[in-house]
C-alpha cells in the first residue's frame, strides 16, 4: 500500500518510525508549518518534519487543508491509505480521498475521552486505565468505526507525561497491527455505540482556566489535577501575587488546621498547601519569571513567611 502519514508532535514520530521500520511505503508526510519559537523567534520544525527530513520522506506543510494546491499535491501521491496521529481535524476532501480511507490513532479507549486532551483528562479524573484506539475517520471528530484498541493501567502516581510516553509506544505497535490488517483485508469495523459497557465522554482542549488549582476540593482530586497537567501545561496557584506552577507533589490525608489554600513551610525543605481534607506538599515548582526547580531550591532563594 501507498501510505500518507499525517502528524506533528513527538507522539506521532513513534508511530511514523514504527511504520517505516515495519517496511510500509510512506509516500509523503503531512505536518504543521514551521513556527517561530524561543526568544529569537527562529522558525522551528515539527518533530515529525525533522524525522521525515532525516529519512528522505517528502513533506507537505499546508496552512489551509482545503487549499486546492494542497489537495492536488495530496492526490498526486495516489495513496491507498492515510494515517493520522496527533494532527488537525481534516476536511472531508482530505480524509475521503484514499481508496482504503483514512485511519486515526487516538490516545484513549474510545468512545471514552473523545477530543483534544484525552491523556490529561483521564489522569485528572482519576481513571485507573486508559489506552489507544484505531478507527476510520468520519464526519464528527473521534466517532468513526473502531478497528483495534489496547488498554494500559494508570498508576496512582503517574503523571500525564508518563502516561503519554507509555501510550506513545503502545500506540505505535497498535498502528502497525492496524495497517497490516487493512493491507491484508483481515479486520472488522465496530461502530462505537456497539462497544459493550462503554460510555461516551469528552476530553476538550485544556485552557489556562482549567489549570488553576481549587484548594477547596478533596486532596485526592487536587493531587490528580496536578499530575494530570504535568509536565504541560502544568497546574498552578497564585502565590505571593505570582503564578506558581506545580509539576509534582505528595499528598497527605492528615486533616489540616488551616483553611484551603493556606500554607505551611519551614523555609528550607517543605512547602505544603491545605485542601479540604488534607495537605499537598509541593516537590517540583516554577514561580513566574523563574526557572523550574525543586522546592528546596525554591526555598533557598525565596524568603517565605506564612
Amino acid at each position: 500500500m501507498r501510505i500518507i502519514f499525517m502528524g506533528t508532535p513527538d507522539f506521532a514520530v513513534a508511530s511514523l518510525d514504527a511504520l517505516v521500520q515495519a517496511g510500509f511505503e510512506i509516500v509523503a508526510v503531512v505536518t504543521a508549518p514551521d513556527k517561530p519559537a524561543g526568544r529569537g523567534q527562529k522558525l522551528s520544525e515539527s518533530a515529525v518534519k525533522k524525522y521525515a527530513t532525516d529519512h528522505d520522506l517528502p513533506v507537505l506543510q499546508p496552512v489551509r487543508l482545503k487549499d486546492q494546491t494542497f489537495l492536488d499535491q495530496l492526490r498526486s501521491y495516489k495513496a491507498d491509505l492515510q494515517v493520522v496521529v496527533a494532527f488537525r481535524m481534516l476536511p472531508v476532501a482530505v480524509w475521503d480521498m484514499p481508496a482504503k480511507g483514512t485511519i486515526n490513532l487516538h490516545a484513549s479507549l474510545l468512545p471514552a475521552y473523545r477530543g483534544a486532551a484525552p491523556i490529561n483528562w483521564a489522569v485528572i479524573n482519576g481513571e485507573k486505565q486508559t489506552g489507544v484506539s484505531t478507527f476510520f475517520l468520519q464526519h464528527e471528530i473521534d466517532t468513526g468505526n473502531l478497528i483495534f484498541s489496547e488498554s494500559i493501567p494508570i498508576g496512582d502516581n503517574d503523571t500525564a507525561g508518563e502516561v503519554h510516553d507509555k501510550l506513545m509506544v503502545t500506540g505505535a505497535k497498535l498502528l502497525v497491527k492496524t495497517v497490516r490488517a487493512i493491507e491484508e483485508g483481515n479486520y472488522t469495523e465496530t461502530p462505537q455505540d456497539e462497544i459493550s459497557g462503554s460510555t461516551i465522554t469528552h476530553a476538550p482542549k485544556i485552557f489556562k482556566e482549567d489549570c488553576l488549582i481549587n484548594w477547596s476540593c478533596p486532596v485526592h482530586q487536587v493531587y490528580n489535577h496536578i499530575r494530570g497537567l504535568s509536565p504541560y501545561p502544568a497546574a498552578y496557584t497564585i502565590f505571593k501575587d505570582k503564578t506558581f506552577k506545580i509539576f509534582s507533589a505528595d499528598l497527605s490525608a492528615e486533616k489540616p488546621e488551616k483553611q484551603p489554600s493556606e500554607f505551611l513551610s519551614d523555609g528550607k525543605t517543605f512547602l505544603k498547601f491545605a485542601c479540604q481534607d488534607g495537605w499537598i506538599s509541593v516537590k517540583d515548582v516554577q514561580l513566574e519569571g523563574k526557572k523550574r526547580m525543586s522546592v528546596e531550591e525554591f526555598l533557598r532563594g525565596f524568603r517565605i513567611s506564612e
